[in-house]
């Protein structure tokens, strides 16, 4: 699991030097971050969608795992829980919680990060992974000099998400993160995304981690599916 620690210190590094560069921004330029921020995400988000959607094999299974996950996560109240916890951990004025939904979706949910530990469990190597850090490095710099130290609580998160990956890969079914499989997961991933950045933008609050269930919808498809193929 090398690349998930070298992944997950990466976050801790950038989180780190991001909130010591957020004492010396002036608040109109921390403003300018938030709205790049913003950008960046919906730009991510779209390309995730752009470049997975011909290639799916279910073209209407991003559509009900959307309606559904949305739908529990609505009545669980995922994102208001999650921003409730958060922002009452924290002092910060500057929406911890929003950040901190943004950066994990953005480090956990992409081909690089899932693909990632499945090529390290079952081949040893770990290029997807270090790629990713090197990203995630930049990415988190930004983000905590925008939201602050509190941003580095991401990294554990994505630690475990890696890390599941990884156990599953390794002790469980390699093939069970199949090309199909990513390529659902990339597109549900890359509307997540994208509505994080809607919010950032302040254009609709989207209530991302109400849709975070979503994600699960193509993994119960698979399995359901595996069952009777």
């Amino acid at each position: 699991m090398i690349g998930t620690i070298v992944n997950t210190c990466t976050i801790l590094t950038g989180s780190i030097v991001g909130s010591l560069l957020k004492k010396g921004i002036h608040e109109k330029y921390q403003g300018a971050l938030f709205h790049a921020m913003g950008l960046a995400a919906c730009a991510i988000g779209i390309n995730a969608i752009a470049g997975n959607m011909p290639k799916t094999e279910y073209p209407v299974l991003f559509i009900v795992s959307l309606a559904l996950g949305s739908l529990l996560g609505t009545m669980l109240d995922l994102d208001g829980r999650f921003q409730r916890l958060v922002n009452s951990k924290s002092k910060a004025e500057n929406n911890l919680g929003q950040g901190l939904s943004t950066g994990i979706l953005m480090y956990c949910i992409g081909t690089l990060s899932i693909l990632g530990p499945v090529m390290s469990a079952l081949q040893g190597d770990h290029t997807f992974l270090f790629t990713n850090a090197t990203l995630d490095l930049v990415t988190s710099m930004v983000l905590a000099s925008a939201y602050g130290i509190g941003m580095a609580l991401a990294a554990p998160v994505l630690f475990c998400w890696q890390g599941v990956i990884y156990l599953v890969a390794k002790y469980l079914s390699g093939s069970f993160f199949s090309e199909t499989l990513l390529v659902e997961l990339s597109i549900v991933g890359g509307i997540m995304i994208f509505c994080s950045g809607l919010s950032i933008l302040k254009i609709k609050d989207c209530k991302t981690l109400n849709i975070l269930p979503s994600l699960f919808i193509p993994m119960i498809f698979f399995i359901v599916k595996g069952f009777f193929g």
